[in-house]
């Protein structure tokens, strides 16, 4: 499935910042996007399927429910397989809207938490070396993350600011793992088991803040918690699976600014899986549904890697294309 949260024409009214009060839960069909909850009732009034409740409305409460919310939610998703969806309408509504005539937001607006990882070699290296330092050994012996801020996420094409206290701003290529069930300790060879899919993520960097934060020794903190943009789909790790090696994904990640590719990678180079982030995140730790886990960034995958000769710092005005095969395209513009 292909998982979106989006609000329709008439309610981006109520778009505030990335702040939103008429959210609903939908899937991408084709060119359309299908209202979970209408397409339930229309299921129902056609005496096509029974159900014990209906859906909710928005995705973190999908996955709360848990594993049986999300099979139901499949029978229905699969019902529609096929079908001309452009007559169907329950209630007055329409279950479907053409893509391009809704707001697409983050897919998961409100996780329960943000944790990014350190986990693509290349960048680690790279990065490093640019600040003319050797690559730790204790980077080969545990997946290393910080926390982000869960309440700082922004959607496709929502506008990003850059904060007053920077003039070092930089985006970052990365995959975000959307956990779906509640685990503690989980062994690596078990984490799929607690993945429910992927997503885009552009993890925001002010890296001027950031270098003083890290020099301190503490960090990063104010240098990455302004915004993290996760989007445009949440794509369940059942529509990857013929792309899927091992405990690693073959999709390609390329980066634009101003329509001009800078970044290439794939998401298999990850040095650390997902499972093994998965299982270190969960070490004496529950993680919960509507967590998110990113990779952090892949190589070549922002600025500071490839170095202000390649590309100055983001400036208001430019946009920012983040790409990634399978799981769309995540746009932004800075303000």
């Amino acid at each position: 499935m292909k998982l979106v949260t989006y609000v329709l024409p008439m309610d981006d009214l109520h778009i505030q910042s990335n702040q939103v009060t008429a959210a609903r839960l939908g899937w991408v069909q084709d060119s359309w996007v299908v209202d979970v909850v209408l397409a339930q009732k229309w299921l129902i009034e056609n005496k096509r399927m029974s159900f014990p409740h209906l859906l909710p409305t928005d995705m973190l409460t999908l996955l709360e429910r848990g594993e049986n919310e999300l099979a139901m939610l499949r029978e229905v998703v699969s019902s529609f397989h096929g079908m001309d969806l452009s007559p169907l309408s329950v209630e007055g509504e329409s279950l479907a809207l053409a893509l391009q005539e809704v707001t697409l937001l983050a897919p998961l607006p409100n996780p329960k938490s943000v944790r990014d990882f350190y986990a693509f070699e290349q960048h680690v290296k790279t990065s490093r070396a640019r600040r003319g330092l050797k690559m730790i050994p204790e980077w080969y012996e545990i997946p290393v993350f910080y926390f982000s801020n869960h309440h700082a996420i922004y959607g496709p094409e929502a506008g990003i600011k850059r904060p007053s206290y920077t003039k070092w701003l930089d985006f970052e290529l990365e995959v975000a793992c959307v956990i779906g069930k509640r685990g503690k300790n989980i062994p690596a060879e078990k984490a799929r088991e607690y993945m429910v899919g992927f997503c885009i993520m552009n993890d925001w960097s002010a890296r001027d803040v950031q270098k003083k934060e890290m020099e301190v020794g503490l960090g990063p903190a104010k240098g990455k918690d302004f915004a993290t943009s996760l989007g445009p789909y949440l794509v369940t790790l059942d529509e990857l699976e013929d792309r899927r090696v091992g405990e690693h994904w073959d999709l390609a990640m390329t980066a634009k600014v101003n329509g001009v590719q800078l970044s290439a990678g794939n998401l298999k180079d990850l040095y650390w899986s997902f499972a093994q982030m998965v299982e270190r995140a969960s070490s004496e730790c529950e993680l919960f549904p509507g967590d998110v886990i990113g990779s952090g960034t892949v190589g070549t995958g922002c600025i500071l890697e490839l170095g202000v000769e390649v590309h100055r710092w983001l400036e208001p005005g430019d946009v920012v294309e983040l790409e990634v095969e399978r799981l769309g395209i995540l746009r932004n513009p800075i303000q």
